[in-house]
């Protein structure tokens, strides 16, 4: 469900950055590599959780899938904080510091 959750964000990011140029002066790049390097780190997870069970990792109980969907939703979460803080420090707009 992690793994999931990270590669639809990633997929919408990059999406979102290639489509738009207002997305590219927003630093929507930054998305893109928080998104696709969590996903690789999950592929990563999911492919030697699947080594060590075998056919039990795809009959996760109730509980199991909650539990990952909650990490998934907290790491896209971490993931534009982090963002809207490069965002700020940035500030591509000139918005917050007048140079």
């Amino acid at each position: 469900m992690t793994l999931l959750l990270t590669l639809m964000a990633a997929v919408v990011a990059t999406l979102t950055w290639y489509a738009s140029e207002k997305a590219r002066q927003l630093k929507v790049c930054v998305l893109c590599y928080l998104f696709w390097g969590a996903s690789l780190m999950w592929l990563v997870d999911a492919v030697f959780e699947y080594i060590e069970q075998r056919s039990s990792y795809f009959s996760p109980s109730a509980s199991e899938m909650l539990n990952d969907a909650f990490l998934g939703m907290s790491v896209i979460v971490l993931a534009m904080t982090i963002w809207l803080l490069v965002l700020l420090v940035k500030d591509p707009k000139r918005v917050l510091w007048h140079r």
